[in-house]
């Protein structure tokens, strides 16, 4: 297979798949978010996603990013350098919290435009990008695992399995962009989290941290609505 091939390949429009399979996604993204047990070991997408998030959008806004880490608790530390107040600090601080639900409306809008493959390649050059900035271990065994499996599914996998790979990973982060909202917001209100991104985004515009939770909430709540009516209409 050559370069075009694979590029016809990654561009190309795939079928709708079966309902069944839209649905049943969506069930197996509840039952990775909802058992605490399971919450404990797939949260760690969300930190990538998360860490991520505030990674690309310092390096969006001019920032120079220095280094991620993620941890095997599912916490996360990125590190950039840069003017400490403003826009872009500001952007940052709030870009964690939200990256989750907005990388799976974007993935949403993928699978309802029947671009599946697509889909699964824009996560490996993501993933790819992320990596090169993880300075730990556990992060980098997170981050290449999840690649690896986006890969392998990506070039070796059928329609159909990759069809419901992409769809449960849409599915999980629109359903599991709102948990962790929640928990910080619980985390606050028994004393805890005083130095969360809400706290920090608190300190750099003077909006209250509740409001800044707020608008997490919203944003996760709005890409889920929005997001999961794409996918069960595509």
């Amino acid at each position: 297979m050559d370069f075009a091939d694979v590029w016809d390949r990654v561009i190309g429009i795939q079928s709708d798949p079966p309902r069944w399979l839209v649905l049943g996604s969506a069930a197996l993204a509840l039952l990775a978010i909802l058992p605490h047990p399971v919450w404990r070991l797939s949260r760690n997408v969300v930190t990538i996603a998360h860490e991520g998030g505030h990674g690309l959008v310092a390096l969006m806004t001019g920032r120079r990013l220095s280094s991620i880490r993620l941890h095997s608790d599912t916490s996360g530390l990125t590190v950039s350098s840069g003017k400490p107040t403003g826009l872009g600090m500001i952007l940052t601080a709030a870009a964690g919290y939200t990256a989750p639900s907005l990388l799976g409306l974007g993935g949403a809008a993928l699978l309802a435009a029947e671009h599946i493959t697509a889909l699964l390649w824009i996560s490996i050059a993501l993933l790819a990008g992320l990596l090169i900035m993880v300075r730990n271990a556990f992060g980098l065994l997170s981050v290449v695992l999840t690649g690896a499996a986006f890969f392998l599914i990506s070039w070796y996998g059928g329609s159909e399995l990759q069809a419901a790979f992409a769809y449960l990973g849409v599915w999980f982060l629109l359903l599991a962009g709102v948990r962790p909202v929640v928990e910080l917001q619980g985390k606050r209100r028994r004393g805890g989290a005083r130095d969360s991104d809400a706290d920090q985004l608190a300190r750099l515009t003077g909006i209250g941290a509740l409001l800044w939770v707020t608008l997490f909430l919203v944003v996760a709540l709005s890409c889920l609505l929005v997001g999961g009516s794409w996918l069960l209409t595509a």
